[in-house]
């Protein structure tokens, strides 16, 4: 009868194993986004509960869901290298910078949006980036370093050429884009530009004061993901289902935008109270150049510069290693 005991023992451990729960993930997942269009799929997603959605469906229980709004994308990567976030969506500089910071550790998830974004200005005097002079300051989210700093830089380069990539760096200052609308709209700030995105151009360009200098949308030839998810690898890794279930809130922020713009704009309105009618949101959301997909456009453009610029201690041979395997079926550049 030995053997029929270590049998019945055998199949208890079995039984035992079968019966035990899932491996745990993480019971809190942390995010931040930025303020502006870009940035609707990540509204909806918090205002629709939507990570909590698709966490749930995964049986993943009562996972803590919480988001916090920061204008800057040195700010937000800054939370997540220090541990307080998991997630962060900012541009795709910021994911480059973070990735060469940590050799890798910090991986994009995702896109979440991308639409043009516009250097104005209301001094009358400028028409091309060689009018700018030492009187004029130039607003960017984080300076030298931020999608619209690059893409100033890149505008540079094409213009000037390679000894003028960072000729308008000395007029740069870092700015949110709510308080430089602010300071450019106000007419007595030093600063009279600024590098956006939608709505704050739109609204900028509502003065008859206003002009635009530079689109981004010209510069790329396309368009360019300027909304990116990124978090450490080794949370994705640890936590692979909630990491789905985040990609799936996106992928459904994304769809409702898609099927359902009034809807997504109304909603949008309602959780960040900035003051435009639905129809002017719907009217920028299907501007050239806006997408809303969590394929990744145009990182390798800023990558290639960040590399030849030096900022970048390693350049990437492709897009993908700089995101999580979760996307890299996806036609990004």
């Amino acid at each position: 009868m030995p053997f029929l005991r270590r049998a019945v023992g055998a199949l208890a451990v079995v039984l035992g194993l079968a019966a035990a729960p899932a491996q745990a993930e993480t019971s809190e997942v942390r995010f931040t986004r930025q303020p502006g269009l870009i940035y609707m799929p990540m509204v909806l997603a918090e205002q629709q509960r939507l990570v909590e959605k698709h966490v749930a469906a995964a049986g993943l229980g009562d996972v803590k869901v919480s988001w916090v709004t920061l204008t800057s994308g040195g700010a937000s990567v800054d939370a997540l290298i220090s541990g307080n976030v998991d997630f962060v969506t900012s541009g795709a500089t910021n994911l480059l910078l973070a990735w060469d910071r940590t050799r890798g550790e910090v991986k994009g998830l995702a896109a979440s949006a991308g639409a043009p974004m516009m250097l104005v200005t209301r001094n009358p005097a400028v028409k091309t980036l060689a009018d700018f002079s030492a009187k004029d300051r130039i607003a960017v989210p984080t300076v030298k370093v931020s999608a619209q700093a690059v893409m100033l830089q890149i505008a540079a380069e094409r213009q000037f050429g390679e000894a003028g990539r960072n000729k308008l760096d000395a007029i740069t200052v870092q700015l949110g884009h709510p308080d430089a609308v602010g300071a450019l709209l106000g007419g007595t700030s030093e600063v009279n530009s600024h590098f956006s995105l939608p709505p704050y151009q739109q609204i900028e360009l509502k003065d008859p004061k206003i002009h635009v200098v530079v689109n981004s949308y010209d510069v790329v030839g396309g368009p360019l993901s300027n909304a990116i998810v990124f978090g450490r690898g080794k949370f994705m890794e640890q936590n692979p289902k909630t990491t789905a279930a985040v990609l799936a809130a996106i992928d459904e922020a994304n769809a409702l935008i898609r099927d359902d713009p009034k809807r997504a704009a109304e909603l949008y309105l309602g959780a960040t109270k900035e003051k435009f009618e639905p129809d002017e949101l719907v009217a920028m959301m299907k501007q050239p150049g806006v997408v809303f997909s969590t394929t990744p456009y145009g990182t390798m453009l800023q990558a290639d510069h960040l590399a030849k610029a030096g900022v970048l201690k390693t350049r990437p041979k492709e897009w993908k290693d700089f995101f999580y395997k979760a996307v890299h079926g996806q036609p990004g550049t």
